[in-house]
Formats: C-alpha cells, sequence, structure tokens
C-alpha cells in the first residue's frame, strides 16, 4: 500500500467510540474502512461510560489529545455531524495539602499545552460552588469549559458520520483471527470462516484485544475491570460541576437537571472480570459507597435516593495509559487499547491520529509515539512526574 488515502483498505476491529472515531477519520480521508464488531454499534464500554469531557491529565501527551478532542465536543455538529449531547459544566480537581504542589506543576503543563484552567483556592472555589464542602481542600484546578458528553449519541454519530464518508460496519459479526503472510497483515477471518482482506488492520477491542493478538506471539497484558457508576436523584436547586475528588477518592458530574452520576476509580478488589460474562448491576454497597463519597463533597447529596446504576468493562494497560500504535513484529498491523476508563474524552483526536498513522506511517494531529506498544515490551511504563496520591483508595491515575 502507498503511504497516501486513496484506496486503502483498512479494517477496524471494535465498534465502540474509539473504533468510530478511527472509521470516521479514515474514511473522510478517501480510505475504505471497515469496522467489524461481534455486537453491535456502542455495544460494549462505550455505552456504559460516564462520558466526561475534561482535560485535566497529569501526562502531557494525554492532555494534548483531551484538549484537541474537547473542540470536537463543542463544536460537534459542524466537524462531525450529528449529535453528541455534550453540556458545558465546568469541571473541578480538588486536592489537599500533599498534593498541592503537584496540583500547581500540573495547571502549569496544562496550560502550556494549551488547556483553559487555572489554580483555585478553596474560597474561590465555595463562591464557584456553593453547595460544595471545601474545608479539607487545599487547592483546586478549575477548567470553566469542560462539561459532559451522551455516550450512545456520540458513538452512533460518529458511525453515521463515517458511513456517510463511504465506511461499512459489519456488526454482530465476530472476528476470530488476524491473517499475516510473513511478517505482513493480509486481513481477518471472521467467526465462520470467511477471510476478509485488507491492506492494514487496527485493533480497537477493548479487553478482547489480547486474545487477538496472542497468536502473533504479542500481547499488551490487559487486566479486565469490572467499574460502577450510579445515578442519584438531586435536588433541582442543588447544582455542582463535574468533580474528580482525590480527598474523597470519587468522582462525580450532574446528569440534566435533577440526577447526578457517582463513580469511584477503584473500589474492592475482585478476581479479573469476565467481559463476556460479568455482573452489569450496581453492587448494594457500591451505592452506599460512593453515595457516602459523594455527600463528603455535596453534604446535601446524603440522602439522595438511588435511582440507577450499571457496570462496564475497562481493559486497563500494564501503567493504565492507552496502547496506540503499530504492533511489533507485524506489519501494517496497529493497535488502540487499553484506554483504563479514559478513552471517551479522547476519541475524537485519537481517531485522527491514528488515521494519519494508518495512512501516512506518522501521525501529526497528536505523536502518539509516547503511547507506543514497545515500552510494554520493554518494562518502560509511563510515569507522570506530578502523579497525584488518590485518597480512599481511588484506584486509577490521572
Amino acid at each position: 500500500m502507498t503511504q497516501t488515502a486513496s484506496g486503502a483498505n483498512v479494517i477496524i476491529v471494535g465498534a465502540g467510540v474509539v473504533g468510530c472515531s478511527i472509521a470516521f477519520h479514515l474514511a473522510r480521508a478517501g480510505a475504505r474502512a471497515r469496522v467489524f464488531d461481534k455486537g453491535g454499534i456502542c455495544a460494549g464500554m462505550s455505552a456504559r461510560s460516564g462520558a466526561l469531557v475534561r482535560m485535566h491529565y497529569t501526562f502531557a501527551p494525554e492532555a494534548e489529545l483531551a484538549w484537541k478532542s474537547h473542540n470536537y465536543f463543542q463544536n460537534w455538529g459542524e466537524i462531525v455531524g450529528g449529535r453528541c449531547g455534550f453540556v458545558e459544566t465546568g469541571f473541578a480537581v480538588v486536592v489537599d495539602e500533599r498534593n498541592a504542589s503537584r496540583l500547581r506543576a500540573n495547571v502549569t503543563m496544562l496550560q502550556s499545552v494549551g488547556v483553559n484552567t487555572e489554580v483555585v483556592t478553596a474560597a474561590e472555589l465555595r463562591k464557584l460552588e456553593p453547595h460544595a464542602f471545601v474545608d479539607d481542600v487545599a487547592l483546586a484546578a478549575y477548567e470553566p469549559h469542560s462539561g459532559y458528553a451522551d455516550p450512545v449519541a456520540t458513538t452512533e454519530s460518529l458511525a453515521s458520520a463515517a458511513k456517510r464518508h463511504g465506511a461499512e460496519f459489519l456488526v454482530n459479526t465476530a472476528v476470530a483471527g488476524i491473517i499475516h503472510s510473513g511478517e505482513r497483515v493480509t486481513g481477518i477471518v471472521d467467526g465462520v470462516g470467511r477471510v476478509h482482506e485488507a491492506d492494514a488492520v487496527c485493533v480497537v477491542a477493548g479487553p478482547w484485544t489480547d486474545a487477538l493478538l496472542a497468536p502473533l506471539g504479542v500481547k499488551i497484558g490487559i487486566k479486565s475491570e469490572r467499574a460502577q457508576i450510579a445515578f442519584f436523584k438531586r435536588p433541582p436547586q442543588i447544582q455542582h460541576c463535574i468533580y474528580i475528588d482525590t480527598i474523597a477518592g470519587s468522582y462525580f458530574r450532574p446528569h440534566g437537571g435533577d440526577m447526578t452520576l457517582a463513580g469511584l476509580g477503584g473500589w474492592k478488589a475482585e478476581a479479573e472480570a469476565n467481559p463476556d460474562d460479568f455482573r452489569e448491576s450496581n453492587d448494594d454497597d457500591f451505592v452506599a459507597a460512593v453515595r457516602e463519597r459523594l455527600a463528603k463533597r455535596i453534604p446535601a447529596m446524603a440522602d439522595a435516593p438511588y435511582s440507577r446504576g450499571h457496570a462496564g468493562i475497562y481493559d486497563v494497560s500494564p501503567d493504565a495509559r492507552a496502547v496506540m500504535g503499530r504492533v511489533p513484529g507485524v506489519e501494517r498491523l496497529f493497535v488502540a487499547a487499553g484506554f483504563s476508563g479514559t478513552g471517551f474524552k479522547t476519541a475524537p483526536t485519537v481517531g485522527a491520529s491514528m488515521a494519519e498513522l494508518i495512512l501516512n506511517c506518522t501521525s501529526t494531529t497528536v505523536d502518539l509515539t509516547p503511547f507506543g506498544f514497545d515500552r510494554i515490551l520493554n518494562g518502560r511504563m509511563i510515569e507522570s512526574p506530578n502523579e497525584y496520591e488518590m485518597g480512599a483508595g481511588f484506584g486509577h491515575k490521572l
């Protein structure tokens, strides 16, 4: 295949938000994109996402992905078409004294990337968020234009846009294996044995990714982690922005005018989840724990009635950062997986960057080199210089 978009035949394995974004950007560039999924569009974790659209990260390349994706969410109709349901609410990361210097350093880094964010004191946060308890807050990082979106609408509109540009979606079609001739990929074989040829294959299969890579002698080392979110009824007069609370160990956001979605970065130790067979409803003790942590920041939510909730599966890489780029040992095979719960908010720019890498051998929207597969094989995991110490077993990095 030449290093141009014209006529490139690319198979994407996985029709979640990232897979659909890659398909959209490939098809818009003139490639022939075909998306395979054993379920339907947005059938996996994408539909269960908390769908935060925020930019606060401690790793600059990840922040750049989120910052450039934020522009998509704000201008969805013009860039993608359709709707993503973006709602601007504001966003705050709150920290105690042990993390105050880290937060200042991270805000400086984020501002250098281009993120609209600032350090605010507890008193300043109280003015912004009159219903919040801030006595234990040393500092917060505030993003006035961040918010949340509708994960299903986002994914479906990306798929629709991809189709308008000629992409094909072969849903309810499992991929049984990746075919290669020597050291070059030639296509995939589906679950009933049909061969589908391609110039390039991109595996975006979340927790199922390693099973497809293993016969080729490589794997990321993805762990399947069950993650829960719960929705609580909120009095309409109680308003709040999105929070990542590193002190209490929770995250939460508004959902419409009278609901709050809340989750915990980490919960209790569980056996590794089976992505094909797991409990999709909330645990009773999870509901109690997440409400308690929510109430530490928004005291008026202490007795908030539980409305509903669900669980999904995170595909967690060894360093809890996405693995994106070429798969070593097989030419024209690519991967974008191991997002560890952060894939939704970065999906638009991940799609643009992966499409560039597939078609032109380099990614220019955002350089994906730091996320490359080689770091996994060589044991050089991503370490942020100012990673936070998370409270109450939060579990995940920022």
